[in-house]
């Protein structure tokens, strides 16, 4: 890893040499990998990037803490579609809206970017088996990413975890405990058992690597968008891990002069569970909350990774939002309708928060907005079934089906 100079305390400030399987700082800090920026300045251009023909997150190896001879995972993880929402844009009266749809990532979420690069830090590791805690996301991501690569799996889902996310970790082969209780219950089970049988950690907010997967949403977002960067960049908000990662991402590439100004981030949290956001709001610290949302993977009523989070809200003079199921739910409605695309709850509430904020006359009408949408529908059906309701359902027979079209106002033209 010759760019990677240490990893440092975000607390108190203390270096640790850049270890494959690196914690928390000794403080209880989360660390934060620091690179050598002239060197990858020396190293990789614009013009590099473009000749690329690996469209995965390690096209940018240069800014990924992983040795050159690391045997890399196997799923194609990343360079998600952009989208131009043109539609959806003039609906909540701003002048461009892109929409990042990270749910066709090979488990369909976001979270496979810090699967891979926990696979990657594994190897590099020795480990043979990984474990985390998770609300389904990161869950399903690390199962699926470790059997591509033959690494065995622990996971420590709660109880409420959708079955769509259960699923998928049983189809993966992981070892699953459903814990009957909380994300914060959840958590503290799995450090348990990680501590006990020393299993390699893939809990983001205590694995500093995975930030660094997360990150490079930030940095297709700028190169698909030709390195103008928009005005905003907004993105649904848990753990913290997610915007710490993106705004990791930003910044790696404004200071090796990629682009040439930062965006304002929208964090936006459910009004259930919205602890980082009233921190923001109060300017007190943040305070646990209960989870009360149906965006499971939002609903984190003690974030892991609060520090980083609060900082890249403050650093980049970042806007919160809190919106409620409804609001949530609405947007899930209108990014299919408009848009095409089919998110989770937890997926949308990033498209959520900047629609209300335009609603609220907080976003200008002459404003570039991306909205990055983490996770696909498919994770969570009885939500979304419940949202927009169940099919028109009747016999083969022409006249039901003019009467059913009669009673629910359906007009063909």
């Amino acid at each position: 890893m010759k760019n990677v100079l240490h990893a440092k305390c975000v607390i108190c400030g203390r270096t640790y040499d850049a270890a494959p399987n690196l914690t928390n700082c000794a403080c209880g800090g989360i660390l934060d990998i620091v690179y050598d920026y002239d060197s990858i300045k020396s190293s990789l251009s614009k013009a590099d990037l473009a000749a690329r023909q690996e469209y995965t997150i390690w096209r940018y190896r240069e800014l990924l803490p992983v040795e050159a001879g690391t045997e890399l995972p196997p799923l194609r993880v990343g360079w998600s579609p952009l989208y131009q929402a043109d539609r959806l844009a003039g609906q909540l009266g701003i002048q461009r809206l892109y929409i990042k749809d990270d749910g066709i990532n090979p488990t369909a979420s976001l979270k496979d970017r810090a699967s891979a690069m926990a696979v990657a830090k594994a190897r590099e590791a020795g480990a043979e088996v990984i474990a985390c805690s998770s609300t389904g996301n990161a869950a399903s991501s690390l199962a699926g990413n470790a059997a591509a690569a033959g690494l065995k799996t622990y996971i420590f889902v709660p109880s409420r975890a959708p079955k769509g996310k259960v699923a998928q970790l049983m189809a993966f082969g992981a070892t699953v405990i459903s814990v009957q209780g909380s994300y914060e219950d959840t958590f503290e089970l799995s450090k348990a058992a990680i501590s006990r049988w020393g299993w390699y950690n893939r809990n983001a907010a205590i694995n500093p690597y995975l930030s660094e997967g997360k990150k490079t949403v930030g940095l297709e977002i700028m190169e698909q968008l030709h390195w103008v960067v928009p005005d905003y960049i907004a993105i649904s908000v848990g753990d913290g891990c997610t915007i710490a990662g993106l705004w990791k991402g930003l910044k790696d590439l404004y200071a090796i002069g990629f682009i040439d100004r930062l965006p304002r981030l929208i964090s936006a949290q459910a009004e259930g569970c919205c602890p980082l956001n009233r921190a923001i709001e109060t300017g007190e610290a943040w305070r646990p909350m209960e989870e009360n949302t149906l965006a499971d993977s939002i609903a984190v009523g003690v974030p892991r990774n609060a520090d980083k989070a609060l900082l890249a809200i403050r650093e980049s003079n970042g806007l919160t939002v809190n919106v409620s199921d409804q609001e949530i739910m609405d947007a899930q409605k209108l990014l299919g309708r408009t848009c095409g695309v089919f998110g989770e709850p937890a997926g949308v509430t990033g498209t959520a928060g900047l629609k209300k904020l335009c609603e609220q006359g907080k976003i200008p009408a002459s404003a570039t907005a991306v909205s990055v949408v983490t996770g696909n529908g498919l994770k969570d059906v009885a939500n979304a079934i419940a949202s927009c309701g169940e099919p028109v359902s009747i016999p083969n027979d022409m006249d039901q089906l003019l009467k059913a079209f009669a009673e629910r106002g359906i007009t063909v033209e």
